[in-house]
């Protein structure tokens, strides 16, 4: 995610200066208001990010994972709904909390607290731990006064999130284990299968047929040139990792993965049904339009969609309706569309969006179900190309062999 440096005022009017990542500038002002800041300048750093206070030792911190902030959440709900009061329940939380960076973090909300801040405040000074989306979530609890509630839909939120990451993932697993079988199978049999039958073919003093050639020839060239082949390799992955870590690199990306065919309109729904529950959540909350818009491009976890959804929201900031945003974007199906126009003109967004999410989050539960039947075609095509290749590189001269023999 980008970075941005920012310079802003505080409520007595002294200049702040800090760094902060953000889906784009509107959602990093939007992170500064939430921590009571007047943003003065925003600017995205360019090349690796500025390092926060601390960072240098996050090598060696066990990071905050999704699951340490959903039981967070869930546990706050419980105990203030029990009536305990905040510092009590923070203090139980930090105890119990198995996690010992997240146990540092909590000791520090409390501190916080205690130094006369408020819980949102107190959250911001750990903007890798919690995001602009829940910031503003519970800004809107404390100003409501229902804290409770809210900690238990920002649970219910990540238990969906959480649910559409793993779904994800259980969908590419299949196909990415095939696809690492049938590479191991070809190094195996390019450097141990294929030579044996090479000394063999040596002794027949005849013209080998061309596949044959082609496979020797594959299989020498990876005998010799392995060393080069694997370092090729991992410098490969390790810069397309590097490269996928910048922006300009992400975008990209995620961008094109949206373009996979299969998987990339599961992708695409997925963040799409992450969007549309985050919006609706916000707004059903109190959240304001702009300020939904940016908080929910923090949780799709795909930079071209929160790039799209960032464009949104400087549309309706500039003063087009919600509907029209939707379909400059160009992201979202008609049906979809349509249900943002009666949202907005029965006054009913934030259903409608939930509805939205909801269509997104069965249509890729089907995806999922159908994918191995999608898949597996593909796959025995590719199967069968690879065993035709070996099947006539090794039997075509023992064949031509045998028809000799039977000649004389």
């Amino acid at each position: 995610m980008p970075t941005y440096t920012y310079k802003a005022r505080n409520a007595s009017g002294q200049l702040v200066e800090g760094v902060l990542e953000g889906a784009g500038q509107g959602a990093v002002a939007d992170l500064l208001r939430v921590q009571g800041l007047t943003p003065v300048d925003i600017r995205e750093t360019k090349g690796k990010a500025a390092k926060t206070s601390g960072a240098g030792f996050s090598l060696f911190r066990q990071h905050v994972s999704h699951i340490d902030l959903l039981l967070f959440s869930r546990q706050m709900h419980t105990l203030l709904k029990s009536g305990v009061p905040i510092m009590r329940a923070l203090n139980g939380l930090q105890e119990a909390a198995i996690n010992p960076e997240m146990k540092r973090v909590i000791g520090e909300v409390r501190e916080s607290l205690e130094a006369g801040r408020e819980l949102s405040q107190a959250l911001a000074r750990h903007p890798r731990v919690f995001s602009p989306f829940y910031l503003s979530m519970i800004r809107v609890g404390e100003s409501t006064g229902l804290l409770e509630e809210v900690f238990y839909r920002l649970f219910e939120h990540m238990e969906f999130e959480r649910f559409m990451r793993e779904q994800v993932k259980s969908a590419l697993r299949y196909p990415m284990f095939v696809v690492i079988a049938m590479v191991v199978a070809i190094v195996v049999v390019n450097l141990f299968v294929i030579p044996a039958f090479a000394k063999v073919f040596a002794g027949f003093g005849a013209q080998l047929p061309l596949m044959t050639r082609l496979l020797l020839g594959f299989s020498e060239f990876m005998i010799n040139w392995w060393p080069a082949l694997l370092v090729g390799t991992v410098s490969l992955v390790v810069g397309f990792r590097a490269w996928r870590g910048t922006a300009a690199g992400g975008y990209l990306w995620d961008r094109f993965s949206l373009k996979i065919p299969i998987a990339g309109k599961i992708l695409h729904k997925a963040a799409l049904s992450r969007f549309a529950r985050a919006f609706a959540l916000g707004t059903r909350s109190g959240v304001p339009v702009m300020q939904a818009l940016s908080n929910s491009a923090q949780t799709v976890d795909n930079v071209y969609v929160a790039r799209c959804v960032e464009g949104m929201r400087e549309n309706v900031e500039r003063g087009e309706s919600l509907l029209r945003a939707t379909i400059t974007s160009g992201i979202f199906t008609p049906i979809v569309m349509q249900m943002v126009a009666v949202g907005e003109e029965s006054g009913a967004v934030d259903d409608m969006m939930e509805e939205v999410g909801d269509m997104y989050r069965q249509e890729v539960e089907y995806e999922l179900k159908t994918l191995s039947q999608q898949i597996e075609p593909i796959l025995i095509v590719m199967l069968g190309i690879l065993v035709l290749i070996l099947a006539l590189g090794i039997f075509l001269p023992m064949w031509d062999l045998g028809k000799v023999a039977l000649k004389r």
